[in-house]
């Protein structure tokens, strides 16, 4: 049977973390596109950052089925950000790198997307520094919310908002990767906005499916299976 060829999801979600294990758990669902992290992540779960261990947890993340995993870059010079860069590109097509929007991060960045690296600009904090990464050509632009919010005390969903508007206002493909996701509602308030791709914690996965009415359904579905398949 030949299957249909159905155009990729405009949503894309993706898990922010290191932790192989929780890849696990959550990417055969299918719903993630695949995942991301930083060397704070890495750290996080006593992961090397080291080019050789980050080339053993790409293999592991599309063995477990993720279309795209994102990398950062580290470095103190340009030069060292787009030798490391360089390196991680290598691994595979699928792979991402993440670079700080610093000025020395933008000057690497851009020598990236000149040799063909996929580059998401990350730590982004203001609405202007969306216009950075449009500039470049750059794939993804990846602001923290929650940090925003709550760390700097501002609206993080409008500046959010606002940033979209200023990419579609000069028709950029550059997607907004939203990070530090604290809470569900932000993913669905966000969405109504225009905004379409997400990195969250498996937390914030596990909330997805934390719907007790849901679960109170289904139990109801298996109870009526069980009873109407034992008449004659």
């Amino acid at each position: 049977m030949t299957m249909p060829n159905f155009p990729p999801p405009r949503l894309r979600l993706c898990l922010d973390t290191a932790d192989a294990s929780a890849w696990q758990t959550w990417l055969p669902i299918g719903l993630f596109y695949g995942v991301t992290c930083n060397p704070l992540l890495l750290e996080q779960a006593g992961v090397p950052c080291t080019v050789a261990t980050l080339i053993t947890l790409a293999e592991q993340a599309f063995d477990l089925g993720a279309k795209e995993i994102q990398i950062q870059t580290w470095g103190d010079s340009t030069a060292d950000l787009v030798e490391t860069g360089e390196r991680l590109a290598a691994i595979d097509r699928r792979v991402v790198v993440k670079i700080p929007i610093t000025r020395e991060g933008t000057t690497a960045a851009a020598q990236l997307i000149s040799r063909g690296a996929r580059v998401t600009l990350t730590a982004v904090y203001a609405v202007h520094q969306v216009l950075i990464a449009a500039a470049l050509g750059a794939e993804y632009v990846a602001p923290y919310l929650g940090r925003i919010t709550d760390d700097q005390g501002r609206d993080g969903r409008a500046d959010l908002a606002a940033m979209q508007q200023a990419l579609s206002g000069v028709d950029s493909s550059t997607r907004i990767l939203t990070a530090s996701i604290r809470q569900i509602e932000d993913i669905v308030f966000l969405a109504q906005q225009g905004l379409d791709t997400f990195t969250v914690s498996a937390a914030i996965a596990a909330a997805f499916f934390d719907v007790a009415a849901t679960q109170s359904a289904t139990e109801d579905f298996e109870r009526a299976a069980r009873k109407m398949s034992s008449l004659p």
